[in-house]
């Protein structure tokens, strides 16, 4: 067990994706609390007290980014380790500029989520951190998923969201990513 960090919070709002982290990071020795969304997360930060806490950036009912805050507020010294899906690299990035420990995008197992709170972020191996705002293109391709993934993949309904026609944001969709 690693005793430097013995209780984690987890906050996720995929059940099952943040159960199985619980159980292996239990399996490891670790105590884990579960959190989904504001409340749930400060009573279960005032219950586990946390050395660490593992957000999702993209909750539904609130932002990852706003927990951040919370957290270190209440636990100044606690880890934060930020996790994020496709489309949402730069807001991943802001979290660290205003405290996060550091980031991983999904799906991140319980050894990456380790290794990520216990090292820091200038002493990885893989740390490839670059602080480089990404280009407008590929803003523009994040927020395009990140609609597309609100709307259910509806193409009418995204297109209508972005104020866009529908044959527009298909012709966007069939672009790969911009790299940067």
């Amino acid at each position: 067990m690693n005793t430097e960090i013995e209780r984690i919070l987890l906050v996720d709002d995929d059940a099952v994706y943040r159960a199985r982290l619980a159980r292996a990071l239990h399996g490891r020795g670790h105590a884990a609390a579960e959190a989904w969304d504001m409340e749930s997360t400060a009573a279960a930060a005032d219950r586990l007290d946390p050395q660490a806490a593992v957000l999702d950036l993209k909750l539904p009912t609130c932002s990852g980014i706003d927990l951040l805050r919370m957290l270190k507020q209440s636990h100044p010294a606690a880890r934060i380790l930020m996790l994020t899906g496709y489309g949402s690299i730069a807001n991943a990035i802001e979290a660290v500029r205003i405290g996060a420990w550091d980031y991983l995008t999904k799906p991140a197992d319980v050894g990456q989520i380790l290794a990520a709170l216990t090292t820091p972020p200038d002493q990885r191996a893989d740390s490839g951190f670059d602080a480089t705002p990404p280009s407008l293109g590929r803003i523009e391709w994040e927020h395009i998923q990140r609609v597309m993934a609100d709307h259910g993949g509806n193409i009418s309904q995204a297109a209508e969201a972005l104020g866009i026609h529908r044959r527009t944001l298909q012709r966007k969709l069939q672009k790969f990513p911009p790299a940067n």
